[in-house]
């Protein structure tokens, strides 16, 4: 085969690093911000926390991201050293050392909020706690150790108790009998809180009952139809339920009501389990000043950066020296580097939040009549095409800001997702936010008979007797995604 040389003309795509940086930074919510900020800090030492009051800043972020010389990377060669010019990081009127993150969307007030800050112990933590309390030498406590860490965040022990003795024996060289693993969950079962180390949730419902057989007749009835009629009394039968154990309708009633007290995942409630998500940290604040709604930045998380003074005097120094050697010329590539980095890091950090202000706002004015009243009714159809055409983003970065983002608002705290919604034809051709059909949905349901609850049947013909032009499929995934049971489930005595 003849060799052959030929020219052909391609046009590429190709995301720079600092693109990609910018792109993960706004995918990460305000409450980690910070230790991704600490991370850049530890790696970067020409970067550094600014302890100093320096004047604000009100330009927008220069997007270097385009410029070629940004992706400049030493290759060692005796060309690069030549040509080795510094005059750009020893000007003193840089705007790269004194680099604020701050600008106009940051009130005074945003310094006084409280944010939250978590400091506790987790579940498993709290067991081991009482496992101390327990009279017991050493192997057993290994056992019992075993047990506890096997024992999900719901509270429920749902390993065998085969494979919790196999794990004894290869990781603790422990040899025990099922028997003996047995009586040590039983005692672990004694724990607080009521049901936990239970195998499924019958097990834990009749621990937390057994806690409480002093209280009356109730609690006895309640453990006897849980312990003959528990699937029977998860799809709601409750006339077997009747006939079989001789019940009243208010002693059936009275025995219902202690058993839908009880905790059905009695870890939940205990610890740090969650890690962190039952604490929101909001990203945006919006305040309705006498109807006119201002939106603020949550800066807590996003301290003030700067260029490391200690390595701009460096280059001062080596500029103004006469000799200078090839080992001289590799210190300072290297922290030409280390500067570059760091003013990529503060630049994208700006345009995080520039990018985060500017998304924010055109969903608030977008939705501005739901912000002034909290009425869901009020929130109009949208999607992430309609702000990116408003903010001149791409749907892509519209995206990113919203999947992970929170605005507090005077009615609460809302993911951003939850402003975005399909629109809903009406009789009369108008357009609606599903999320206003949802409302009224779960309205209807919320006031519905709980001893003949409304089926999706009924319930779509009552939204289209209000106007809407809906099917019952459509009924039921609505239903589904308000994490509403079917009329069956929701039958009460």
């Amino acid at each position: 085969m003849a060799l052959s040389q030929s020219l052909q003309q391609k046009l590429l795509q190709k995301l720079s690093p600092q693109q990609i940086q910018l792109m993960k930074l706004l995918q990460v919510p305000t409450a980690n911000l910070e230790e991704r900020i600490k991370e850049e800090l530890e790696e970067n030492p020409a970067l550094e926390q600014s302890d100093d009051t320096h004047e604000e800043h009100d330009d927008d972020a220069k997007d270097e991201f385009d410029n070629e010389e940004d992706d400049f990377e030493p290759d060692g060669s005796e060309d690069e050293y030549a040509n080795l010019d510094i005059s750009e990081y020893v000007r003193d009127d840089d705007d790269v050392a004194d680099y604020k993150l701050r600008d106009d969307n940051y009130p005074e007030i945003d310094e006084k909020r409280t944010l939250p800050f978590r400091i506790e112990t987790t579940f498993h933590d709290y067991l081991l706690e009482q496992l101390r309390m327990l009279n017991l030498d050493e192997r057993q406590r290994k056992i019992a150790e075993q047990i506890v860490g096997s024992i999900d965040d719901d509270g429920y022990l749902r390993r065998e108790l085969g494979a919790i003795v196999d794990d004894l024996a290869f990781r603790q060289n422990i040899t025990a009998t099922e028997a003996e693993v047995e009586n040590l969950i039983l005692q672990i079962q004694k724990f607080d809180p009521p049901g936990v180390a239970a195998r499924n949730l019958q097990e834990s419902l009749l621990l937390q009952l057994d806690r409480k057989k002093e209280e009356g007749r109730d609690v006895q009835v309640a453990i006897d139809i849980l312990e003959k009629y528990f699937d029977e009394f998860t799809k709601k039968h409750y006339e077997k339920i009747q006939r079989g154990l001789n019940l009243s309708d208010d002693d059936l009633k009275a025995a219902i009501n202690q058993i839908i007290k009880l905790n059905p995942k009695p870890g939940g409630q205990v610890g740090d389990n969650h890690k962190g998500e039952s604490y929101v940290i909001p990203d945006f604040f919006i305040h309705n000043n006498g109807g006119i709604l201002e939106l603020t930045l949550n800066s807590k998380n996003a301290p003030d950066l700067r260029i490391s003074e200690g390595y701009r005097e460096m280059l001062r120094e080596y500029d103004k020296g006469s000799k200078k050697d090839k080992r001289q010329k590799e210190a300072i590539l290297f922290i030409k580097q280390k500067i570059d980095a760091a003013k990529w890091f503060i630049d994208a950090i700006k345009q995080r939040q520039n990018t985060l202000y500017t998304t924010m706002h055109a969903i608030m004015d977008y939705q501005k009549e739901f912000f002034r009243t909290g009425d869901e009714t009020t929130l109009r159809p949208m999607i992430l095409k309609d702000i990116a055409e408003i903010t001149g983003l791409d749907i892509s970065t519209v995206s990113r800001v919203a999947n992970s983002k929170f605005v507090q608002t005077e009615f609460g705290t809302y993911r951003l997702k939850y402003f975005f919604s399909e629109s809903l034809s009406t009789d009369s051709g108008e357009e609606v936010s599903t999320r206003e059909v949802k409302k009224i949905l779960s309205d209807m349901v919320e006031n519905e008979s709980k001893k003949k609850p409304l089926s999706d049947e009924r319930l779509t013909e009552m939204l289209q007797q209000k106007g809407y032009n809906i099917a019952r499929r459509t009924v039921a995934k609505y239903r589904e995604q308000l994490n509403i049971p079917v009329a069956r489930l929701r039958k009460q005595l």
